[in-house]
């Protein structure tokens, strides 16, 4: 398949109104400010047509685009971009293109999907709350008939979230091999077989995922589940973030609630393996607590209750702006509702090289010398910030 076929194809589905969602992105320059388009259908006042979601670095734009202009549109994006990961209503597609728009077409065959055109529709989550997942079933999400058990809903919900990211990392994940995964505290595991069943049944990759943790007794629990549902691409092992050297490199490191600087030896380590996408979730966090002084901020960390809250957003801001001195594209996110967890911040960060600059780094240590900080991940990765 040829350039100009592969966008013949595209556009006859898109005017077939096929489309149920789709992400373009790899930005041919660096210079692109764009990171990538996401592309869903909608209905406006009764006309169709196709959304598109430009996601800067911090902001996202909007534009609705009818069919009647969309291969003016498709061919400029496709001037800008070289990767496409598309739902269509009966096959996934996935498009690498070279250089020189050498075309990598992969095309899955699926079951039908429904195409929702409502603007302002109800949340549409991946996974679908009307259908059964063997997963959730044996997880006690579902019940037997596959209904979502109405007091495990925010566990439902709280999956879902983790999901969508999961989805909008496909772009930074490596298409021509395995991609390797690991999961430390995975605890019960209910968000890294919802990772394993996404990406591996859902979207058909070829992975490999390890969840560890300390408990012995839920590690075997999820180890025969795993088993049990024929994952045969993820396993569970017991151990501790520090003493696990079983890799040398991996492509996707997810960290859920590892307490204090246990979060930040698990991003040290992603860092050192070459890790294209990390998903945090950190939990309890001591260390700026027992530093922290700025005395005019005396007025706030007099307060035991505000200098703890005050704390852990700055432990959160500070990591962020450190995976960013390497090379990370690091985001802090809502993870989930925060009246289910007041532990709902996601660090999300995506490794695209971009050099520190001065003046990026003379803010970093003008922050943290005016809270006293000394950051254990920092002094971890001191070879990589420089």
């Amino acid at each position: 398949m040829d350039f100009q076929e592969m966008k013949q194809q595209l556009l006859q589905r898109l005017l077939d109104k096929e489309l149920v969602t789709a992400t373009i992105s790899q930005p041919r320059t660096k210079s692109n400010d764009i990171k990538r388009v996401k592309l869903k259908p909608i209905e406006l006042k009764g006309i169709y047509h196709i959304q598109l979601e430009y996601q800067y670095e911090r902001i996202l734009k909007h534009e609705n685009i009818p069919l009647t202009l969309i291969e003016t549109t498709l061919n400029e994006l496709f001037e800008q971009f070289r990767q496409l990961h598309g739902e269509f209503t009966n096959e996934n597609i996935q498009l690498q293109l070279s250089k020189k728009n050498k075309v990598l077409w992969k095309v899955e065959q699926t079951a039908k999907k429904v195409v929702n055109l409502s603007h302002n529709r109800k949340k549409n989550y991946l996974l679908d709350p009307e259908t059964a997942y063997p997963f959730l079933i044996r997880l006690g999400v579902q019940s037997s008939d596959g209904k979502v058990k109405k007091q495990k809903y925010d566990k439902f919900k709280q999956i879902n979230r983790f999901i969508e990211f999961i989805h909008d990392s496909l772009d930074y994940l490596p298409t021509d091999r395995t991609i390797r995964i690991l999961d430390f505290g995975s605890g019960k595991s209910y968000l890294t077989f919802a990772l394993y069943h996404y990406l591996k049944i859902e979207q058909g990759l070829d992975i490999r995922v390890t969840g560890l943790d300390l408990k012995k007794e839920v590690i075997e629990d999820c180890a025969q589940i795993s088993k049990d549902l024929n994952y045969d691409q993820l396993e569970f092992l017991v151990g501790d973030i520090n003493d696990y050297n079983d890799e040398t490199a991996v492509d996707m490191v997810v960290t859920l609630h590892a307490c204090d600087v246990a979060t930040d030896m698990a991003l040290a380590r992603a860092v050192k393996w070459g890790a294209k996408v990390i998903l945090s979730v950190p939990c309890c966090q001591h260390e700026l607590n027992s530093q922290l002084q700025s005395t005019p901020l005396d007025i706030m960390l007099q307060h035991g209750l505000v200098k703890e809250r005050f704390a852990a957003l700055a432990t959160d801001s500070i990591r962020a702006e450190i995976l960013s001195l390497v090379g990370y594209e690091a985001q802090l996110l809502e993870f989930i509702d925060i009246e289910n967890t007041p532990k709902n911040i996601l660090i999300r960060a995506y490794y695209t090289g971009k050099k520190q600059t001065v003046v990026q780094k003379a803010r970093y240590n003008a922050f943290t010398k005016f809270l006293s900080a000394e950051p254990f991940l920092e002094k971890e990765l001191k070879e990589y910030i420089q």
